[in-house]
């Protein structure tokens, strides 16, 4: 084990930072929320991590997307995303994939070779057919809802696509995986009313939808807790349990104290 997850070892063991290490995760997506997946899935030790998106870094992106800097604008966000994972892990192994997923590009990816799958990426469509191929290959999928607009990061939760309230993305995507008969699927969504941006400088093009607000809070704090839901998959890892074994080893210490006493 590689002392840089030292830490997590004291609280998950070295046999599920040993886990964490040889599994493979896709990641769609490498803006507000998907880079802090990214992020935070090498900081935990996650041995091979697929990075998809056709973007470049912009000085827009410099508010919220944890990958972003000055010293990087104009540049491949799969290939700062490598370098960002590879200087955190370099025994990581990082597959670049200079794409957007949409219905026309999903062919390219075999999601059997995944033990698990994020969606952070912005189109309905190309979110739509994620699911899909997901739950067709059998592999673990965790789709991220709305994070324009809104501010507060207390409000996001993750649950059940069929759970969901308030968020106007998450309505959308229920409508639309229920007509394709899809039972369920794990989402992070938020239950804060999106704000009305104000005008500002940067307009929408012709015919797209008009650009979001955004903050330093609400999409990095999403990609924290899908990295976190998918960190708790991969090991098997029940905080609930865990706190009850802690609870009863105590106690035992404490019952062996009064006895020695």
């Amino acid at each position: 084990m590689y002392e840089q997850f030292s830490r997590l070892a004291l609280l998950f063991g070295e046999e599920a930072i040993e886990r964490l290490s040889k599994v493979r995760v896709a990641v769609f997506g490498a803006g507000g929320v998907g880079g802090n997946v990214i992020e935070a899935l090498a900081r935990s030790g996650v041995g091979t991590i697929d990075v998809i998106d056709n973007d470049e870094f912009a000085v827009s992106n410099l508010n919220r997307q944890v990958l972003s800097t000055m010293h990087v604008v104009g540049r491949s966000k799969v290939e700062v995303a490598k370098e960002r994972i590879l200087a955190i892990n370099p025994n990581a192994v990082v597959n670049m994939h200079q794409t957007f997923f949409l219905p026309e590009t999903q062919d390219q990816f075999d999601f059997s070779e995944y033990d698990y799958v994020v969606d952070a990426i912005d189109t309905v469509s190309g979110k739509i057919a994620l699911i899909l191929k997901a739950q067709k290959e059998g592999c673990r999928i965790i789709s991220s809802m709305g994070c324009g607009n809104k501010v507060d990061p207390t409000r996001l939760m993750i649950d059940d696509i069929y759970r969901t309230t308030v968020d106007p993305l998450a309505r959308v995507m229920r409508k639309e995986l229920k007509k394709r008969h899809v039972k369920k699927c794990l989402v992070l969504y938020s239950t804060e009313k999106a704000l009305k941006p104000y005008e500002g400088e940067e307009k929408a093009g012709a015919g797209k939808r008009s650009v979001p607000g955004s903050t330093a809070f609400v999409p990095p704090v999403a990609g924290i807790m899908i990295a976190w839901r998918v960190v708790m998959d991969l090991i098997g890892f029940d905080p609930k349990a865990r706190y009850e074994e802690d609870e009863k080893r105590r106690l035992a210490e404490r019952e062996a104290m009064k006895q020695k006493g």
